[in-house]
Parts: structure tokens; C-alpha cells; sequence
């Protein structure tokens, strides 16, 4: 190992490294090759103003084209006056101009493929006649867009790599290509002489089947999804263009039941799945044996080598166990990882691979595959025509599908429901039609909806089931938190008996619309490179403390003034004499909201893992009731998690500039107290309650914003009583006087208030 250089820094210098453009590789350090651009080329637009318009339009506001053709109308006439022109015509001179921007385009195409064996004498089947249309978008095209999109150039990895937490040298998984997938890949790759010193970009593909709105009655649609493995999670946590739409498989489903009985009918739609997948990723081939010489978005090139990962094609799939069935070409019910047999899942057995399974279809009967194995020997993976694929290895749970609304709504929730019903009658509202969005909001207020209501050993499964979801979508995994989640697991299977024992067991119009927006994402990108979008294109008031209704606020904002001034001077408020604190009666400014900037790289934030969030403190929401959001606040940095923090109420956000002539941003708080000192032992929630003075009074204060961490949402502890059906949400923190502190409202909460 050459001095100087830690084992992570040695691989990423022997797997992958510059060149030039004609592929010769150049010494690290080496600048990237200077590129001119007029800091006023436009095009295909004539200047800023025409970029800000149709961006505004087509992607912010997704204006019909009547809209546009209105606005642009209304807009003319302002114009006249002046004898200046608009932007754009009217909506097709708009659409235009889109359709002409040369980043970011990869236009859609289609093919037709159609059954071709033997077919039966007299009437055939629909389904062996029918043509079966297929539009994707070229994937090769669409990864190196994503490899040359300088939004990326830091957040991007061209070599795996292995990171170490220095004090118990814990190995941290964060990006995908510090998993060991990718290090099996690299290594490979590093052994050829041909492709030594490539970088390995894998191919994460992922779909699954949905109901499209201008699809026929004769078809199931598969959206089809693409992305790169070198790209890290705070860029597809920001969804900055780092997942792309590439396809839409249409596959026949039955109308008559004579169909669906057919096995061939059967065999025929999970075969014609895979010859879509392998003629859609044909373009990719070649990339995966020959490195391409391809110029990324930190402005060097590279020499690259395609491969395919594990989301639901090429490369890791990501795909629910009803597609990792058709995937994998097993029988249902079986594993398409590993040999376990269907009545001991839980028990694993040795791992599948490509060789092995082939293996078995060259020298077994068929009919015994079926049987015993659980393989479909009639049915070729489209991962066999792709070197270094085994689909075995690249299947990848869908934690969407089969964890939220597999696990927890069809089954759990589902369970509950009758349980209820059975129990206490008809009490369970459901949605008609659910939607993933639906399921991740029940869970992140189901646990005190229900607890008193069904046995404890319910809510401790639930309860182990949401800290899988959060713990397994975690933006760094060390051991101890494969740790975490075995135990998760390992209480779920404990307590979900308890479920047993109770006794009841226009397609191409829409294809057109994502091209163009992403041809304006493209152009804004390129833009912002070249410093073009810098600068402009071209609330408050005040009141007086009486406005506030809240009597003791002049004595408040003295006391927050004292605190300010002697915030050395480690002191309580009832040692402080009111006549010793600075006197204020001057105008302030009033916000009904405020901004907390944090880093929550686990849920969906900014691309450096920025989470941008609001709190309100409004006496009318929307024309409607008040809204006065809870937060967590910081009172004792000698304390870790929910003991360093104590929750409030803000009744009020405003500013004021003292005498010294220093401005203080500040908060009316009503402080709610921890009723234990530890987490609820069945819900594994915090509690807390409002605290009010001797005299009934709320418990007041006024705090300076910088203590605010960000927003809290409470639960109300409901106990064994049902919700009156009178009482309305809002007034929910006036009812109640005992409330749960969510872990699993999103999560950065989950690890807050652990």
C-alpha cells in the first residue's frame, strides 16, 4: 500500500480513474478540459425572461394551453402600449420552444411484440393475435444524462468505496456504492485488462404494475424506472432529475376466465414481460464489456462500464414479491432468492444463482422443477442475455409495497378492522381506494388511535413494524443498526401471533409532458452553471402588545430581555426581580410563520440533505380556525434526545429592536412537560402534557427562535374512550391533557425523539 493512502482512498485509486477523450488515462489532480460558454446563449430561448416564462408555465404551474393562450392574451395587451412583444405567441409557440431545447432530451419510442408458437386449430385466443405496444425512452441515452448532469458533480461516485466510524471502526453503509454489490462488481472489472480503470455505473432499474388513466381495458401497465448506483441518496432524496420514467410495459390481462385458467396464457404474459425488459436494455449491452468514454458532470471523462443492479431490472431491481415471482420465473409462493421451501420462508435456505437454476433446467423435468424447486423451466429471465446479471442476486424488496401498504394496510390495519368490528361494533372507517401516500399517514398516527382499544400485543407488533420501516430507511446503516433491525424483526414475529390467536383470520400525450419538463430541468441546470440565473429577473407589521390579548407580556418579553442580556449568568426566571430586568415597550413585527432549516437526510430534503419546514402560528388557517404548530425546543445541551429537549405550543412568532440596537427574532411558547422520564414502554412513545400555573393560567414564556429545532406533532393519548364524532381536529390540544410525541410523523422525529 503506498504511504499516505487509507485502504478506502487505495480503492478508489486502483478501480477507477480520468482519462481524456480519446481514453487514455490521465494522473489524478489532472484539471478537466476547459469548455467556452457565451454567458448569453439562451438557447433555444432569446434571453432569461423567455427561460423564467416557460418554466413558470409549463413545470411550476402546468398551465392548459388555453390557460396560456389566455394569460399570454392578457399580457399582450399591457405590452401594446409600450410597443414591446410577448415572450411566446401563443401555447404552440411556447411548446415550441420546449420541444427545441437540445439538454435533456431523449425522445420516446415504441415497438410492437406479439406471440409467435404454435397456435391451436380453429378459433384462437385474442391474446395469441393481439400486438402488444411497448414506448420507453433509450436507457443508455437516459444514464448518461444523469452521469453528465453537473447538479451531480458532488454527489456522484465513480468507485466504490468502504467508510469506517473511527471509534469502534463500525463499517457505515450510506451511498449505494459503498455496499459490497458494488465492490464484487468493481472487482471484476479491475481483473480484465480491458476494463481495468473503467468506472462501474450499475444500472438500478424498478417497476411496477399501476392503473394508467388512458390505458385500455385490455391491458396492465408496468411504468418502468431508471436510475445510477453512483449517485448518493441526498440527490435521490431531492428527486433533482436522479430517477427517470424510461417505459411503459403493457402486458395483456385476462377478460375471460377462460383465460385465466389457461397456464400457457400464464407462462406467455410472464415471458413476454422479460423479452420487453431485455429489448428495451439492449442499447446497454455493449457498456457492459466495452468501457465508453463519456464526459460527466465533474467535467473530466471517464472510461465506463455499465452493469446491471438490483431495483427490478438491470442491476439491483426493486420490485414486490408479485414481481420478483415473474422476475425470478418461480412458482408463487416460493423464494426467488433462496431454496427455502414455501411452509419454512422464515427459516432461509442456501441462495439461488444464475448457474445453478440453469443448470437444473438443462437436466431436470420440468413438471419436477415445478414441484420441488418452484421453477418455471419454460421461462428465460432477461437477465440471461445480459453479461454479469443474476437475477437472483439483484432481487430487492419493495419497501413501499410489501412493507406499507403489504405488510401494515392489506394486513395488519385490515386485521385490526375486523378485530374492532367484532369487538365493538362497526367503528372502522377505510378509504374505498388507497394510495401509498394514504398508508404512510395512518402510520404516523395509528398507534394511539388504537391502543386501549385491542389487545397490547396489537399495538407492541405495530410498534415493531413502524421502527423496521423507519430504522430500514435509515440515510446511514452502521452494525448496530442491522442490529436494531434484526430486533425490530425479531419483536414483530413475537407479538404478531397475537393477530392468531384472537379468531379471525392519453399515454403518448402524458410521455410528451415528462420529456418536455425535463428538458426545462436540463436548461435550468445548465443554467445555473454558467451563473445565468443569479440575481432577480427584472411582511410584516406592526402592533402593539394590547393587539396580543395576552396580559403578562410585557412581564414576559422583560424576563426574555434579562435572559438575553445575562445568557452567561446561569439563572432562573422566579430568582429574577421583575424591577432588575430591561424595560420594553416599543413596537414589535408579527409572523404568522417561520422557516427551521435542518438536516434530515432520511426524508425527502434538498440535494446536500437540507430540510426546508414551516411552522405556523396563525389566528386563521386558510379562513378557517387557528393553527398554532408544536415544536421541540432545546433546554439542556447536557442531555441526549428527547432529555435535551422539551415540546411547546407557539402561540406567536414576532421581532423586536431593543435599545442597544441589537433585533431579537422571538416566540410566545406555551410549555407542555415530560409526564415521564422515559419512553411509554407499549407505544415506545414520549409523553407529555400542558403546563399551566397556579391560578389555571397557561404556562408561558418567550424564547429566542434559534432554540426552536422544528416542528413536533402530537398525539392525543385517547385512552379507552371512543373520539366524540362533535369534536374537531384543531381543538384536539385544548381537549386533551396527555399527548404522545409521534417518533414516526417522519424520519427525522424518529430519531429526535428516540
Amino acid at each position: 500500500m503506498p504511504d499516505g493512502i487509507s485502504h478506502v482512498q487505495l480503492k478508489r485509486w486502483a478501480f477507477s480513474r480520468i482519462c481524456d477523450e480519446n481514453g487514455n488515462f490521465l494522473n489524478p489532480g489532472t484539471p478537466p478540459p476547459y469548455t467556452a460558454k457565451s454567458p448569453d446563449d439562451w438557447t433555444p430561448y432569446c434571453n432569461r425572461l423567455e427561460f423564467e416564462c416557460a418554466d413558470f408555465i409549463y413545470t411550476e404551474n402546468q398551465m392548459s394551453a388555453g390557460d396560456i393562450n389566455k394569460i399570454l392574451y392578457l399580457w399582450g395587451i399591457t405590452l401594446a402600449v409600450h410597443h414591446d412583444n410577448l415572450p411566446f405567441a401563443d401555447y404552440r409557440d411556447l411548446y415550441n420552444t420546449i420541444d427545441a431545447t437540445p439538454l435533456g432530451d431523449v425522445a420516446w419510442e415504441n415497438f410492437s411484440l406479439k406471440y409467435n408458437g404454435n397456435k391451436p386449430t380453429g378459433e384462437c385466443p385474442l391474446w395469441m393475435e393481439q400486438s402488444y405496444e411497448v414506448w420507453f425512452q433509450d436507457p443508455h441515452t437516459v444514464a448518461k444524462n444523469m452521469l453528465t448532469n453537473p447538479d451531480f458533480k458532488n454527489g456522484i461516485d465513480y468507485t466504490p468505496y468502504c467508510e469506517f466510524q473511527e471509534k469502534d471502526e463500525q463499517c457505515r453503509y450510506k451511498d449505494f456504492m459503498s455496499a459490497d454489490w458494488a465492490w464484487q462488481q468493481a472487482d471484476e472489472i479491475a481483473q480484465d485488462p480491458q476494463t481495468h480503470g473503467a468506472a462501474f455505473v450499475p444500472i438500478i432499474i424498478g417497476s411496477n404494475k399501476t392503473t394508467v388513466s388512458v390505458a385500455t381495458s385490455q391491458n396492465d401497465y408496468y411504468p418502468l424506472y431508471l436510475s445510477i448506483g453512483n449517485v448518493h441518496n441526498n440527490i435521490w432524496q431531492a428527486h433533482c432529475n436522479a430517477l427517470a420514467l424510461v417505459g411503459f410495459l403493457a402486458i395483456p390481462k385476462s377478460i375471460k376466465k377462460k383465460n385465466s385458467d389457461d397456464i400457457k396464457y400464464h407462462k406467455f404474459k410472464k415471458q413476454l414481460f422479460h423479452s420487453l425488459l431485455s429489448k428495451i436494455f439492449a442499447n446497454l449491452k455493449p457498456g457492459m464489456t466495452t468501457p465508453e468514454v463519456t464526459r460527466c458532470g465533474d467535467g473530466h471523462y471517464w472510461c465506463i462500464i455499465y452493469g446491471l443492479g438490483c431495483d427490478t431490472y438491470i442491476g439491483p431491481y426493486i420490485a414486490d414479491y408479485k414481481e420478483q415471482v415473474v422476475l425470478a420465473c418461480m412458482v408463487k409462493d416460493w423464494c426467488g432468492r433462496c431454496l427455502a421451501f414455501p411452509s419454512s420462508l422464515d427459516e432461509g435456505g442456501i441462495s439461488w444463482s444464475r448457474e445453478h437454476t440453469d443448470a437444473l433446467v438443462d437436466s431436470v423435468d420440468f413438471g419436477i422443477l415445478w414441484d420441488e424447486y418452484g421453477i418455471i423451466g419454460e421461462l428465460v429471465p432477461f437477465t440471461n442475455d445480459f453479461p454479469r446479471a443474476d437475477i437472483h442476486e439483484l432481487l430487492t424488496p419493495d419497501i413501499l409495497h410489501q412493507l406499507i401498504k403489504g405488510t401494515f394496510k392489506d394486513h395488519l390495519v385490515e386485521w385490526v378492522g375486523q378485530y374492532l368490528k367484532l369487538t365493538h361494533g362497526k367503528t372502522w372507517r377505510g378509504f374505498s381506494q388507497w394510495t401509498g401516500d394514504d398508508s404512510k399517514a395512518l402510520m404516523k398516527v395509528y398507534l394511539p388511535a388504537i391502543e386501549g382499544h385491542v389487545p397490547d400485543n396489537m399495538v407492541r407488533a405495530f410498534r415493531a413494524l413502524l421502527e423496521f420501516c423507519y430504522i430500514v430507511c435509515a440515510d446511514v446503516v452502521m452494525d448496530d443498526t442491522l442490529t436494531e433491525l434484526k430486533d425490530a424483526l425479531r419483536h414483530f414475529h413475537t407479538y404478531h401471533t397475537i393477530f392468531q390467536t384472537t379468531g379471525y383470520n392519453a399515454l403518448s400525450q402524458m410521455l410528451l409532458t415528462n420529456q418536455c419538463l425535463d428538458k426545462i430541468a436540463a436548461a435550468r441546470v445548465d443554467f445555473t452553471m454558467h451563473g445565468m440565473l443569479k440575481g432577480s429577473c427584472a411582511f410584516s407589521y406592526y402592533n402593539s402588545f394590547c393587539e396580543l390579548d395576552i396580559p403578562s407580556f410585557p412581564t414576559l418579553i422583560h424576563l426574555f430581555l434579562y435572559d438575553q442580556i445575562h445568557a452567561d449568568d446561569h439563572h432562573s426566571f422566579a430568582d429574577v426581580p421583575l424591577c432588575d430586568c430591561p424595560s420594553y415597550m416599543g413596537p414589535i413585527k408579527i409572523f404568522h410563520s417561520a422557516a427551521a432549516t435542518f438536516v434530515a437526510p432520511s426524508d425527502p430534503s434538498g440535494i446536500t440533505g437540507m430540510r426546508h419546514q414551516h411552522i405556523h402560528a396563525t389566528p386563521s388557517w386558510h379562513n378557517g380556525p387557528a393553527r398554532f404548530d408544536c415544536a421541540f425546543v432545546n433546554t439542556d445541551d447536557r442531555q441526549d434526545g428527547m432529555l435535551s429537549m422539551d415540546v411547546v405550543q407557539i402561540f406567536c412568532f414576532f421581532s423586536f429592536t431593543f435599545t442597544n440596537g441589537r433585533t431579537y427574532p422571538c416566540a410566545l411558547i406555551h410549555w407542555f412537560y415530560h409526564i415521564t422520564e422515559e419512553r411509554d414502554e407499549l407505544t415506545g412513545m414520549w409523553m407529555v402534557a400542558p403546563s399551566f400555573n397556579e391560578d389555571g393560567s397557561h404556562d408561558l414564556s418567550i424564547i429566542h427562535i434559534d432554540s426552536i429545532i422544528c416542528s413536533a406533532h402530537l398525539l392525543p393519548i385517547f385512552g379507552m374512550q371512543f373520539v366524540p364524532r362533535s369534536l374537531q381536529f384543531y381543538d384536539s390540544l385544548d381537549v386533551y391533557r396527555g399527548f404522545y410525541v409521534s417518533r414516526f410523523i417522519d424520519h427525522h422525529a424518529f430519531v429526535l425523539a428516540s
